[in-house]
């Protein structure tokens, strides 16, 4: 990419308000970016391999435990540093940012989420002296955390009670299921499983139980199985996960029994953090094509294309819509606590799915704009296009079901029905 406008941040710290931390974080992330893992994402793209050498980097600037405490030997930082940070390495390399993703929460979701929970002391200092645990294992030794979410099921979507799931044993649990599309698979350390805790294998699975659970890679039982060549976000490597009566202590839980069902309910927007990806992706496809009009794109001749009305009508609808996603994406972060009222969810549901859907949108206007060459793989922008159209996919706030909730909120009050 150009020293112009690809280099600018995302969300300009004067114009976005953004704090110090937010504006320091955001710009070591873009200098990465476009430093080591823009160059890298070709071949992670194209081999389907796992960036590898991103997170050694990610580990040696100390963005590996950005949503560690300070006191822990991290950033601190909360939810929205994370997601402007996150967005600005998507636009360089979408499975980093993505899997990225996967290690951060089990920091996110056990940390600053967790804080905010109303938790009585005994549990407050069981997950305090959990956390120390996982934490000093990332801080010391850059070790990754994963976390495999589907099962092809309901329980992804907070339907049902997991599939996989943890039997009491002596000392621990017997973990056993499968995860599939599970980000990560033979590269992370730990794979951060969601799954329901049973007495015994007569127990009925409620999600009241779920489980929120590390579990060594090397740990006897595990193994990874399945192919992994999809249209895009090929370096996530998101295979499929088997857990084999996999014994597990009780140090291997991430938060203690029953905190995560608390937090998938009193904060929703724990489930937005996919979305930096794709709002990095929108914000790369458009400074391609204002790049490539203005013949300044590295790799394709000098020539100007900007002079022509079409190009510039299609600029300006890129524009528009990558304007408004970043508007409401950014409202929606920015007003992220526990337990939103019934409107900032439904923008929060809105922000997903606009992210999702506008990120392909302006990726197929690029294309479309830019001509033939390019969906050359020579140039990233093909990339992005098929990166892109993952988004809507992923649970558990996917496309469709954002449509679905957005709809049943609006025309429903709490504990209306028609029966």
């Amino acid at each position: 990419m150009n020293d112009s406008v690809a280099d600018a941040p995302i969300f300009d710290p004067g114009q976005w308000q953004l704090t110090e931390q937010q504006a320091s974080l955001s710009a070591l992330a873009r200098e990465l970016g476009k430093s080591r893992f823009a160059e890298r994402a070709v071949r992670y793209d194209r081999e389907a391999a796992f960036p590898t050498e991103n997170f050694k980097d990610l580990h040696e600037s100390g963005l590996l435990g950005i949503c560690i405490p300070e006191a822990l030997g991290g950033h601190g930082a909360d939810l929205k540093t994370y997601m402007l940070v996150a967005s600005e390495i998507g636009r360089y390399c979408g499975a980093t940012a993505l899997t990225f993703n996967m290690h951060v929460s089990s920091c996110l979701w056990t940390g600053p989420l967790a804080d905010d929970l109303t938790l009585e002391g005994p549990v407050r200092d069981e997950l305090q002296a959990g956390r120390k645990r996982h934490y000093d294992r990332i801080i010391k030794d850059g070790a990754i955390y994963a976390q495999p979410f589907s099962e092809g099921g309901a329980a992804a979507a907070g339907k049902v009670a997991f599939a996989t799931t943890a039997t009491r044993t002596e000392g621990g649990w017997l973990i056993s299921g499968k995860k599939i599309f599970a980000s990560l698979s033979g590269h992370a350390n730990y794979y951060g499983a969601l799954c329901t805790e049973l007495k015994d294998a007569n127990d009925t699975p409620s999600r009241r139980n779920t489980m929120y659970v590390a579990v060594p890679a090397d740990a006897e039982g595990v193994r990874v199985e399945g192919e992994w060549d999809p249209l895009g976000m090929r370096g996530t490597v998101s295979r499929t996960l088997i857990f084999d009566n996999v014994f597990v202590s009780k140090e291997a839980l991430l938060m203690p029994r029953g905190v995560y069902f608390s937090a998938a309910k009193e904060w929703p927007h724990m489930f937005m953090t996919l979305t930096p990806s794709y709002m990095g992706i929108a914000q790369a496809a458009y400074d391609f094509t204002v790049s490539y009009l203005r013949g300044e794109m590295p790799g394709t001749p000098p020539v100007k294309r900007r002079m022509y009305p079409t190009k510039q009508l299609a600029v300006a609808q890129m524009r528009i819509m990558l304007e408004q996603t970043k508007s409401l994406w950014y409202q929606s972060i920015s007003e992220a606590k526990t337990s939103p009222d019934k409107e900032s969810l439904i923008r929060a549901w809105t922000a997903q799915y606009t992210v999702m859907e506008n990120a392909n949108e302006i990726a197929q206007l690029a294309i479309r704009t830019c001509g033939g060459q390019a969906m050359l793989r020579s140039l990233h922008l093909e990339r992005l296009y098929r990166d892109s159209r993952c988004g809507a996919l992923m649970l558990p706030w996917t496309a469709e079901l954002c449509m679905d909730m957005i709809g049943k909120a609006a025309l429903y009050k709490p504990g209306e029905t028609d029966e």
